[in-house]
């Protein structure tokens, strides 16, 4: 189903693979080593291994979304989130995110929407200094479930004072999608993070853009 644009009162922005980008030079690195004989395009079979290792509660939540085992794993990621020590990691910004935050700012309230932590979350958005244009932040742990359950957007839709059927999730990711279709909303997958076109679509994602950045072209 096509995107009901002016139905769209907020946003709501995953951050991995959405917002943060992964490692562009490991990726590099890794392609060596994936022989062309088994797979079709080794940069985005190395792209995708890099991903899992910097972002593996993303990793998990997709795997138990496909395997049904939702529960089981949130309580897993939520121990993880809630234990785990900060990474020091390089955090990267998918190219153009800043400038297209900085246009949609004052059109949209806007909400970060993400499975992981508050520090790392706060930590990344400290970086590139992008707190400035959200009005809402839900983390893994601020809501009683994450996705793909769809409490933290009706978390966030309620601090942004809009309806949930109002707001459009924007993610790379099954999860994404399916947090969003509970909760009412429109979707839209970006394929510059861990998810598939196909699998996207399948899940019923609204749209899917080559990035994050061509949101830009239909609001």
């Amino acid at each position: 189903m096509p995107l009901n644009v002016p139905k769209i009162k907020a946003l709501c922005f995953d951050v991995d693979g959405t917002l943060s980008d992964s490692d562009n030079l490991y990726t590099q690195r890794f392609s060596k080593f994936f022989p062309r004989f088994l797979f079709k395009n080794p940069e985005h079979s190395a792209r995708r291994l890099v991903m899992w290792m910097e972002s593996p509660g993303n990793a998990l939540l997709g795997i138990a979304d496909t395997l049904h085992l939702d529960r089981q794993m949130v309580a897993v990621i939520n121990w993880l989130s809630q234990h785990r020590q900060h990474s020091d990691k390089e955090f990267l910004l998918v190219p153009g995110v800043d400038a297209m935050l900085k246009q949609l700012h004052g059109r949209y309230p806007m909400a970060i929407v993400s499975a992981r932590d508050e520090k790392t979350n706060m930590a990344f958005l400290e970086k590139f200094d992008l707190a400035k244009y959200f009005d809402v932040i839900v983390t893994g742990l601020s809501a009683k479930y994450t996705k793909p359950y769809p409490d933290p957007i009706f978390l966030a839709a309620e601090k942004m004072n809009v309806p949930p059927e109002n707001c459009l999730m924007i993610g790379d990711t099954t999860v994404d999608i399916r947090a969003g279709k509970s909760a009412g909303a429109q979707t839209v997958g970006v394929l510059c993070g861990f998810g598939e076109e196909p699998e996207l679509r399948k899940m019923g994602a609204d749209e899917i853009l080559e990035d994050t950045t061509k949101l830009l072209n239909i609001l």
